[in-house]
């Protein structure tokens, strides 16, 4: 189906594309994954009807690989994702499979715009299996950090947020009303053995993109917990075995998000459940996004969320 695109989340790979940093990408490239918009035209029998507002799945997988036979199509063998392995959606127009598609009139093309970076939060709290009462950290504020304290929190779980930032950590606690932060530094490690009455977390998420913060997150597993890599980097990573084995540790990675996790984001959005507006940092037209993203991606400009309008 034919979708007009109205509304593009700026995620910090659109950030990093534009800037030449990101590993996994080739140019040219139209850049824009985080996509709301109105279906433009449908083919005869489908869901869907023109006019009809709609958030998108941005990850194309082949529907016959082991992965996603097993219902996993978010670590699909062959997967393309829009924005990164093809053009996007910073554009007027995008055609995609109607399985790509999610009704989101009833909340609205903004929120529609986040649901995509809110579903990988989700998701990795799934991956994680967290659970009411269980004590969480999530190291890196940023917004998939954020995400995965917002879905933490619904599930009933302490959450801890750990950043180098503090005006990050202050956004954590004045809009998710996480139970503790923490400032990186020398006395880390201390700070968080205080602050989990000495046993540390049952689940640690890492969403730096940060390979030593990757490498110290081992440490901050407590027996018998999971520790869940949401941030992908390029360098290996390593970890002591005897520490490893003696917690019993899990090791989990989280890949993107399903068609499962974007509905229930959306049924967090209904619900009221997910401050967006708050998320909403900084918004502007289209034709403004190249003056602006050399702006947006300086730390000082206190971006949580830039939505592009199209």
């Amino acid at each position: 189906m034919l979708v007009r695109l109205r509304r593009a989340g700026v995620c910090g790979t659109d950030l990093h594309i534009f800037e030449g940093t990101q590993p996994y990408f080739e140019y040219p490239r139209i850049i824009g994954h985080e996509l709301a918009g109105e279906i433009a035209e449908v083919g005869a029998g489908g869901l869907f009807r023109p006019g009809q507002q709609v958030a998108i799945i941005p990850y194309l997988s082949c529907g016959a690989c082991v992965a996603c036979r097993r219902g996993k199509t978010n670590c699909c063998q062959r997967l393309s994702v829009l924005g990164v392995h093809r053009d996007g959606g910073m554009a007027d127009y995008v055609s995609v499979p109607e399985a790509n598609v999610i009704a989101a009139g009833d909340v609205g093309l903004d929120q529609a715009a986040m649901v995509e970076f809110l579903a990988i939060g989700a998701h990795a709290v799934g991956r994680g299996a967290v659970e009411r009462g269980d004590r969480v950290l999530v190291v890196g504020a940023g917004p998939i950090g954020i995400a995965c304290m917002i879905f933490a929190k619904l599930r009933g779980a302490a959450v801890t947020a750990l950043d180098m930032r503090e005006d990050r950590l202050a956004f954590c606690a004045r809009e998710i009303a996480v139970d503790h932060c923490v400032q990186a530094g020398a006395e880390v490690k201390s700070e968080l053995s205080r602050v989990s009455d000495g046993e540390f977390f049952d689940c640690v998420f890492d969403a730096t993109g940060s390979a030593k913060a990757m490498n110290a997150g081992f440490d901050f597993v407590a027996h018998g917990g999971a520790y869940v890599l949401v941030s992908i980097v390029r360098e290996t990573i390593s970890f002591s075995d005897p520490e490893f084995h003696k917690r019993e540790t899990s090791l989990l990675s989280s890949r993107n998000a399903t068609r499962r996790d974007f509905e229930n984001v959306l049924e967090a959005l209904r619900a009221g459940s997910i401050p967006t507006a708050a998320l909403n940092s900084h918004r502007a037209p289209l034709s403004q996004a190249p003056e602006l993203f050399p702006v947006w991606i300086r730390p000082e400009t206190g971006v949580i969320k830039a939505i592009i309008e199209i």
